[in-house]
């Protein structure tokens, strides 16, 4: 595993000893050989290297990696910058625009958020092309708990998104009273359209800013 160069380093050193983590690792090692994974092995981990952990203000937690090429690069719902908006994004951006008024952008790359201190995580980090769900119980799980239960010891109050039933299995990890909840359906349009109305991101700045914290600005400027 290549430094994050910040303080997840040190954070998660004990962690990837662990035995599950190393069985993960092996497991991998053959993925990313014989098969077309995603994200791209060097990106896996861009959303712990784009967020550290002091700067964790917000958690939008989702499922796992987008499954077609071009799409994933390791933070969750974000795609790079050339990339397609996929469904989901779409949604979400729709939501933003009825909840605070954003404008619709022509892009779908969220490294605007991350470095606000928005941690884009999914609950598993990798997956085979056109395979959703493909490495569930290979041990991501494992890991993005312990991540989820580092988070929930921060002094500082972190809200977090839980969007569809896999986000939400971690909320009993959310034990600290200093911490913000809010749950909704997957954006996904598979969900029917459930997503909308959630305001989540202007509960988000209301809940911030009553503690203290500059809000997020979630508007996505279109590319030229």
């Amino acid at each position: 595993m290549k430094k994050f160069d910040n303080d997840w380093d040190e954070i998660i050193k004990d962690e990837i000893k662990e035995e599950y983590y190393l069985e993960l690792r092996k497991f991998l090692k053959v993925e990313y050989y014989t098969k077309t994974i995603y994200p791209p092995m060097d990106e896996i981990f861009n959303a712990l290297m784009h967020t550290p952990f002091e700067k964790v203000r917000v958690v939008i937690l989702g499922q796992d990696p987008y499954i077609n090429e071009g799409e994933a690069h390791g933070m969750a719902f974000s795609v790079g910058v050339n990339a397609q908006i996929p469904p989901s994004l779409k949604n979400i951006f729709k939501e933003l625009q009825t909840d605070i008024d954003c404008y619709i952008p022509n892009n779908g790359h969220l490294v605007k958020w991350a470095n606000q201190g928005v941690l884009l995580l999914n609950t598993v980090l990798t997956v085979e092309a056109r395979k959703s769900k493909s490495h569930a119980k290979k041990g991501w799980e494992n890991f993005t708990t312990f991540i989820i239960k580092e988070l929930n010891k921060k002094s500082d109050p972190v809200v977090f998104l839980l969007w569809g039933r896999d986000a939400q299995s971690k909320a009993e990890l959310i034990t600290n009273p200093k911490h913000e909840i809010l749950m909704a359906t997957h954006p996904s349009p598979l969900a029917g359209g459930k997503f909308f109305g959630c305001k989540h991101f202007s509960k988000t700045n209301q809940f911030l800013q009553e503690k203290g914290f500059q809000p997020i600005d979630w508007q996505i400027e279109n590319k030229r």
